[in-house]
């Protein structure tokens, strides 16, 4: 009885050592996928929880993915890494979907459809939302799959002339903007018929262009003012908050098909629980940049709801809808009337958040 007890106990010991030797071995294994995670931008709040990003897929995933992260450019412009992660070179990275790269992509910012941090959750919820599942679709188009969002906050006009309170006070301006034709078509019908001219300016340049006088103004929003530095060249600032910033970090489709579902699940967790983080991170970090900025020279224009109503009119997104969306939508959801749905989605996801807000 005493021998077989004992035969028990080594038996059981033996178990135990060579499972901590397996561990170990497993531990120490070269991961099975080695990725890189670009961005474009400086972007200083958001590098922190990339990082954290990193280390958690790493951690989900028992070492099996490893992911290098790039900060700054370090792999080149914003078009640069695009092109990269669409054909593989690079897994991972952070975009704004402009149309010239992504056809569906204007359905990520349209103005007048998001205006605060609870819309922006609900509408772009991961599997749910139904800016998700439209950007997924549009991503997917060009062999990208979205892993999580960012978000920068709502867009206000800065310039250095006068305070913009009324669409007559953009007269003459020159305003910067980009490739995202949806807040192009909007800041054109705010300001036809007054003078005011429209030049395209790379992102990276718009602190030297303001400084140099190349242009008298441009869309921001209150991390770029501060992080970014707009506000050192800018005299003013109102508050339009006429466009939601989001941007999308995404993998390569091929390299994210590939991936057995256990590790889809691992990095997915990792990436919903960045994202969280990074909404609420977003949230607070903008009420210091208003209070910053409220003790620097830039003057801070506090529109009423009564004045962003006039630019919203002014606005005319019926007919930006009809330009841009509703061509891309119709193909790729025929006879689904997808414009309409979306519109009256977003409208039902002002009101749950307006309750929410109470």
């Amino acid at each position: 009885m005493h021998s077989l007890c004992r035969k028990a106990g080594r038996t059981a010991l033996i178990l135990v050592v060579l499972g901590i030797l397996l561990g170990a071995v497993s531990a120490g294994a070269a991961p099975e996928h080695k990725w890189r995670f670009g961005v474009p931008w400086p972007r200083p709040t958001q590098n922190e929880y990339f990082r954290i990003f990193c280390d958690l897929v790493k951690e989900y995933t028992n070492g099996r993915i490893e992911v290098r992260y790039f900060p700054d450019g370090q792999l080149g412009t914003h078009d640069e890494h695009f092109h990269a992660v669409q054909e593989g070179s690079v897994e991972i990275s952070m975009f704004a979907p402009y149309v010239n790269l992504i056809p569906g992509g204007m359905l990520n910012w349209m103005p007048w459809t998001i205006s605060n941090w609870e819309e922006a959750k609900i509408a772009f919820e991961s599997g749910k939302g139904i800016l998700w599942k439209v950007m997924e679709d549009a991503y997917n188009e060009v062999g990208m799959h979205m892993l999580f969002q960012t978000s920068f906050g709502a867009y206000g006009l800065g310039n250095r002339e006068r305070p913009v309170r009324k669409p007559e006070d953009l007269k003459n301006l020159k305003m910067r903007v980009s490739a995202s034709l949806g807040l192009v078509r909007a800041l054109e019908n705010m300001g036809k018929g007054h003078g005011m001219t429209l030049q395209t300016i790379p992102w990276g340049d718009l602190y030297d262009a303001l400084s140099k006088g190349v242009v008298d103004g441009c869309w921001s929003m209150w991390p770029s003012l501060v992080e970014e530095r707009h506000g050192e060249v800018l005299k003013y600032y109102s508050d339009v908050n006429f466009a939601w910033d989001t941007n999308n970090v995404v993998i390569n489709k091929e390299t994210w098909d590939d991936l057995p579902q256990d590790l889809k699940d691992a990095v997915t967790k990792a990436a919903l629980e960045v994202e969280a983080r990074l909404y609420e991170k977003q949230q607070n970090i903008e009420q210091d940049f208003k209070k910053k900025l409220q003790t620097t020279g830039l003057q801070l224009v506090n529109l009423t709801p009564e004045e962003r109503d006039v630019f919203r009119e002014r606005s005319n997104m019926p007919a930006i809808w009809d330009e841009l969306c509703k061509p891309w939508l119709e193909k790729k959801y025929p006879r689904e009337n997808m414009t309409q749905k979306i519109q009256e989605e977003l409208a039902k996801i002002r009101e749950q958040a307006a309750v929410k807000s109470k």
